[in-house]
C-alpha cells in the first residue's frame, strides 16, 4: 500500500519584505537594529516588525538612500544618516486623505515631580529606550531620580543589607524564589540622583539607559562586570 502523502508540509520560508531586506544590510555593514531605529527616528520595536508583521514600507525610500550613502558616500556617522533620512520620510496617508498622526508615549511626570517607568528584559535588551524620555524630561525639570534593579543575587558583589551597597538598603532588598534580587539605589530620604548627572550618562552611552546603569553599577563596585540586568525601574520626584 503507497504511503499517504504528507499533510503538514514545512512551510516555505517567509520572504523578507524590502524595508528588512534593507535593514538586513545596513546590519551586514556593522549597524545593530537600535542604530536603525534611530537613524529612522522610530522605537527599536518597529524594526523588529520589519520582519514580524510586514511592516515598514514607508521608511523603505529612506532606508536607500541610507544604504548607499554608506556603502557609495561612506557616510558612517548616525547623525548625519538621520538627516539624510528625514528627507525621505514621509507619513502615511489615511483613508480620508489626510497625514497619519504619529503616535508617541506620554512622558508621565506629575506636578509634583513624580514619575515612573519600568521595562523587562526584552526592553532591557534593546537598551531601555523607552526610559530615556522620563529621564530628558526629568533632567529638564530639574528632578532627582532613584533606580531599581533585579539580577541574580550572585551578580552582587555586596551581601543583601549592607550599607557599603547603598545606606538603608535593608528596606530596599527584595528577594526571589528564582534567585534573583531586587535593590534599590537612590530615595526621597536619602537625596537620590541628579537627574541632569544621569542624563549625561545615559547620552554618553548612546542613548542605551541600560548600559548606563549597568556602568555606574561596576564603577560604584556594586555588580560584577558580567551581570546581566533583568528588570529596570526609574523614579523621578521634585527636592525640596
Amino acid at each position: 500500500m503507497p504511503p499517504r502523502p504528507r499533510r503538514n508540509r514545512p512551510a516555505a520560508p517567509r520572504r523578507l519584505n524590502e524595508a528588512a531586506q534593507l535593514a538586513d544590510q545596513l546590519q551586514a555593514a556593522g549597524y545593530t537594529k537600535r542604530d536603525i531605529a534611530r537613524i529612522i527616528n522610530r522605537d527599536p520595536s518597529l524594526v523588529s516588525q520589519f520582519y514580524t508583521k510586514n511592516k515598514g514600507a514607508a521608511f523603505v525610500p529612506a532606508l536607500r538612500q541610507v544604504l548607499a550613502a554608506v556603502h557609495t558616500g561612506g557616510i558612517t556617522d548616525l547623525p548625519e544618516l538621520t538627516s539624510l533620512a528625514s528627507r525621505h520620510i514621509t507619513r502615511r496617508t489615511t483613508a480620508s486623505g489626510t497625514k497619519a498622526r504619529v503616535r508617541s508615549k506620554a512622558v508621565l511626570i506629575t506636578p509634583t515631580g513624580s514619575g515612573t517607568g519600568r521595562v523587562g528584559a526584552q526592553a532591557i535588551a534593546s537598551g531601555s529606550s523607552r526610559l530615556r524620555p522620563l529621564i530628558a524630561e526629568a533632567a529638564r525639570q530639574g528632578l532627582r531620580l532613584a533606580f531599581t534593579v533585579r539580577l541574580a543575587k550572585t551578580g552582587y558583589l555586596h551581601p543583601s543589607g549592607s550599607r557599603t551597597d547603598s545606606p538603608g538598603i535593608r528596606r530596599d532588598v527584595l528577594q526571589r524564589a528564582d534567585h534573583t534580587e531586587e535593590r534599590s539605589y537612590g530615595s526621597a530620604q536619602t537625596g537620590g540622583h541628579d537627574a541632569a548627572d544621569f542624563a549625561r550618562h545615559v547620552d554618553a552611552a548612546g542613548g542605551d539607559v541600560t548600559a548606563a546603569v549597568h556602568q555606574w553599577l561596576v564603577e560604584t563596585e556594586r555588580i560584577r562586570p558580567d551581570a546581566h540586568i533583568l528588570h529596570l525601574e526609574v523614579r523621578t520626584w521634585r527636592p525640596r
